[in-house]
C-alpha cells in the first residue's frame, strides 16, 4: 500500500472515531472545526435540530485583514466563536476536530475558545 493511501485511511479512521464518541453525548451542541491551507472555519451545531447555532471563520469581513492560515488567526477565531456562543446562551460544547490531529491550529482554536469561556 502506498504512503498516501495509508495516511488517508488513518485520517478516515480518526474521523469516524471522533464522531462516534461525540454522537454518544448528544446533550451538548458540537463545535466543529474545519481547517484548509489558508483559512479556519468553526461552527456550533445542534445535531438534534440539524441547525448551525453560531459560526465564525477567517473569511468573514472583519477577519479578512490578516492571513487566516496560522495559529494567531486560529486563536482569534476560537475567541470569537466563544464570544458568540456565550451571547447565544451556549456554555458547554463537544469539540469535534474531525479527522485532524489536536495539534497546531486546531489546538490554538480550542485554546482560544476555552479562554473565551467555552467548556469542553
Amino acid at each position: 500500500m502506498s504512503q498516501t493511501k495509508t495516511i488517508n485511511a488513518r485520517r478516515k479512521r480518526r474521523g469516524f472515531r471522533i464522531r462516534n464518541r461525540i454522537k454518544r453525548d448528544s446533550t451538548r451542541p458540537r463545535l466543529t472545526v474545519f481547517r484548509s491551507n489558508s483559512n479556519m472555519y468553526a461552527q456550533i451545531i445542534d445535531d438534534e435540530a440539524g441547525k448551525t447555532l453560531v459560526s465564525a471563520s477567517t473569511m468573514e469581513k472583519g477577519n479578512r485583514g490578516a492571513y487566516g492560515g496560522n495559529k494567531d488567526a486560529a486563536k482569534a477565531i476560537g475567541k470569537l466563536i466563544a464570544e458568540r456562543a456565550l451571547a447565544a446562551g451556549i456554555k458547554e460544547v463537544a469539540f469535534d476536530r474531525g479527522d485532524s490531529k489536536y495539534h497546531g491550529r486546531i489546538a490554538a482554536l480550542a485554546e482560544g475558545a476555552r479562554e473565551g469561556g467555552l467548556q469542553f
